[in-house]
């Protein structure tokens, strides 16, 4: 059962500025952050943490804080109001565990965690404490997406008939050379489905919920590395519907395509772009009463007008938050949001290293004994 917020009456009414801290900050994401944060109102930046000493004081040198070798003497000597965790996948769970001990709200950067053992202890740890936990999953709030959302809300769609997602997410060799986590179980926790993939499964269950049963099929096909750069699941939803997902990472210049086809309509998002279909009747309707053989109802099909926003970036996931912090409210993205596309990849990995099918809810401790058998038996050698 969810707690709900009790914040303190000043954390939702005044203006003073919130404070921040970057953990992990010498990874690249960080500088997205600091981007952002530069543009947001009634913000401060107190400090940074990293393992890499040497990037990490020269981000915070170049930034004007206090840059720590240890997050922990950070959150000891600053309290910061909020904590950004840009670290390795597999860092994010005692990360955001300790600032949550240490009183402040915490956004992570996707995935929440690497299993779903990890993330029950994380929302539960986030209640106690009475804190925010929000998962930065900014391509939810291209408007676009937020379009489709309020349609599917509003029941524009009507009951779920089918759902497609093809994602390719082309990556170099040289990108997985960048860092020696990329691309291995010890250092992500999964390959394509747990880094690239997860906009897209966090916008599928977003748009579509959580699928019942899943059935994938994972493959090392393009690059040398230990996990998966080629994914894909045939999906059965609760009321019978099916779907099917791809993402990989050897595959250039196709779209980016998800589709989410209703009794009533449907919806295509190929990139920033919105397609609306609505069947007149709808489809069940028409089925049912029809003497054709071969008729269709009418379908109506327009593009959606492209619509101002910052293009689902990290500006409008801290300015989400920081109004959240303010209002009492959740985040548009927390951690039982975002745990429910790390189930999905959870599923099709474990779907695709057994060779079964994978019944959600997800067994969390064979879960976990199947990913500490894929691990190596050697510690993470840190970024250079």
């Amino acid at each position: 059962m969810k707690i709900p917020m009790k914040l303190p009456l000043s954390a939702s009414t005044s203006t003073t500025p919130l404070t921040y801290a970057i953990l992990g900050c010498a990874a690249g994401i960080a500088q997205s952050h600091l981007a952002a944060l530069r543009r947001l109102p009634d913000t401060r930046i107190v400090g940074m943490a990293d393992l890499d000493t040497e990037r990490g004081a020269a981000q915070a040198a170049h930034t004007g804080c206090p840059f720590f070798a240890d997050h922990h003497d950070l959150l000891a000597a600053l309290h910061p109001d909020i904590a950004i965790i840009c670290a390795p996948h597999p860092a994010h769970a005692a990360l955001a565990l300790d600032c949550l001990a240490a009183g402040c709200h915490a956004l992570v950067e996707k995935p929440l965690a690497v299993e779903m053992a990890e993330a029950d202890t994380l929302i539960a740890a986030a209640d106690a404490a009475n804190r925010l936990l929000a998962v930065n999953f900014q391509q939810r709030f291209l408007p676009a997406v937020e379009r489709a959302r309020r349609l599917i809300a509003a029941g524009d769609l009507g009951p779920l008939v089918r759902t497609l997602c093809v994602e390719p997410w082309f990556r170099t060799d040289a990108y997985y050379r960048s860092a020696p986590w990329r691309g291995t179980w010890r250092g992500e926790g999964g390959g394509v489905l747990m880094n690239q993939g997860a906009h897209t499964l966090d916008l599928l269950c977003l748009l579509a919920g959580s699928p019942t049963q899943v059935h994938g099929w994972t493959r090392t096909l393009a690059h040398r590395i230990e996990t998966e750069d080629t994914a894909q699941a045939l999906l059965e939803y609760p009321n019978g519907a099916p779907g099917y997902v791809y993402v990989g990472t050897g595959e250039a210049g196709g779209p980016r395509r998800l589709e989410i086809v209703g009794d009533r309509g449907a919806i295509e998002l190929i990139g920033g772009k919105l397609i609306i279909r609505r069947f007149r009747p709808a489809l069940g309707v028409f089925r049912a009463s029809s003497p054709a053989l071969f008729a269709q109802p009418v379908i109506a099909r327009r593009v959606a007008r492209q619509r101002p926003g910052d293009g689902g970036g990290h500006l409008a996931v801290h300015r989400d938050l920081r109004d959240a912090i303010r209002t009492g409210r959740p985040p548009r993205c927390d951690a039982r949001e975002a745990r429910r596309s790390l189930e999905l990849a959870n599923a099709i990995i474990a779907s695709g290293t057994t060779g079964q099918s994978v019944t959600l809810p997800l067994d969390r401790p064979a879960y976990s004994a199947l990913l500490a058998a894929l691990r190596p038996g050697r510690p993470l050698a840190p970024r250079p």
